[in-house]
């Protein structure tokens, strides 16, 4: 984090304050994914912001849990979730970090927030001591990919939709 660029947000720890923003988030993520492919991802209804702000609630003491949210001018603009995991055989991975969320308000994209969050959410996984860090991004979400490449992420896995409907 650049403390001499006062136009950067500042990226610190979740607390149960930012809890109604990381929501609505949520929702912007569930929203977003939904209309890149309606049939694989589900639609986001009037619970969403306040089930994925109960949901983010629960992992704010968890100790294998990281939660950072990027603040601008008072406001949470971003958040990330992660977690430390151990080894799982579904998914053929050894422990790992596992970034499960990487959201920036629609206007505010554009302007590195998402990649001061990845680099504090991947500076504190390895903090934890995990040796490597995975995540899952759309297929279509061609900015995330670019800014995941851009950090160092490879791809590895390929996921692929039937529907049988």
């Amino acid at each position: 984090m650049s403390k001499s660029d006062p136009a950067a947000p500042a990226i610190r720890p979740a607390t149960p304050a930012d809890l109604p923003a990381i929501g609505g988030l949520g929702a912007e993520l569930v929203r977003t994914h939904n209309d890149l492919d309606a049939t694989r991802f589900m639609a986001p209804t009037a619970g969403t912001a306040e089930g994925y702000a109960s949901f983010m609630g629960s992992q704010l003491t968890r100790n294998d849990a990281i939660v950072f949210v990027a603040e601008q001018d008072g406001d949470v603009v971003g958040y990330s979730y992660a977690g430390i995991e151990g080894r799982d055989y579904m998914s053929l991975r050894g422990p790992a970090g596992v970034v499960h969320d990487l959201v920036v308000a629609s206007r505010y994209r554009g302007r590195g927030v998402g990649r001061r969050l990845l680099d504090a959410t991947l500076e504190e996984l390895a903090a934890r001591g995990a040796p490597q860090v995975v995540l899952h991004t759309a297929s279509l979400n061609h900015a995330a990919r670019r800014l995941f490449a851009r950090a160092g992420f490879r791809d590895t896995m390929v996921e692929m939709t039937r529907d049988l409907g």
